[in-house]
């Protein structure tokens, strides 16, 4: 079995359009973008979680009606957690894994319990003030309340507070704070 996700893994993952010609089985470069990384090349150091259930999703992140795979993945090199972005086109971006998430201040994802898709057109807000203090949706501005363009990822902390959603403006992945 863990040949076939090796293998399945590899072959989702050689069609980047980054980078290039692609050249075999080579080690990945991780390279910064923004606050995202992007994958350069397959690699066998990043692999899908066991420890998350579930560990993938299925969504459209950028709204071009192909479907984009995201999965909870682990790097072998330094075991930390992250997010591992498929997207129908074959483009790939990894949140976390070693990397600061987003500006949010950590590199490690192992705290997700909770993973699911956010829906189109669901309406969020980045529901902790200034000082930290968690707040009601009654005391958020319709301005600064947020309609997802397209589907997001919501993670959380298993019956804890911390999580967020993640979604896709104008290309860039934006984060949400839900407490």
């Amino acid at each position: 079995m863990k040949q076939v996700i090796v293998i399945f893994g590899l072959a989702l993952l050689t069609p980047l359009s980054y980078g290039g010609k692609q050249t075999g089985t080579a080690k990945m470069k991780m390279e910064s973008v923004g606050s995202a990384t992007v994958a350069q090349n397959a690699s066998d150091t990043i692999v899908i979680s066991k420890r998350h259930h579930p560990n993938f999703i299925v969504c459209d992140l950028d709204g071009d009606k192909l479907s984009d795979t995201v999965k909870i993945v682990r790097n072998t090199k330094n075991e930390k957690y992250g997010l591992e972005i498929i997207f129908g086109n074959k483009k790939v971006e990894y949140l976390g894994l070693g990397k600061d998430v987003l500006g949010q201040g950590f590199d490690d994802m192992a705290w997700v319990g909770v993973f699911e898709k956010a829906p189109k057109a669901e309406v969020y807000f980045n529901n902790v003030n200034d000082e930290g203090e968690i707040i009601s949706e009654a005391e958020i501005e319709e301005r600064d309340k947020i309609k997802l363009p397209n589907d997001g990822i919501f993670i959380h902390q298993a019956e804890a507070s911390g999580g967020s959603v993640i979604y896709l403006l104008n290309g860039k992945l934006e984060w949400i704070q839900q407490d």
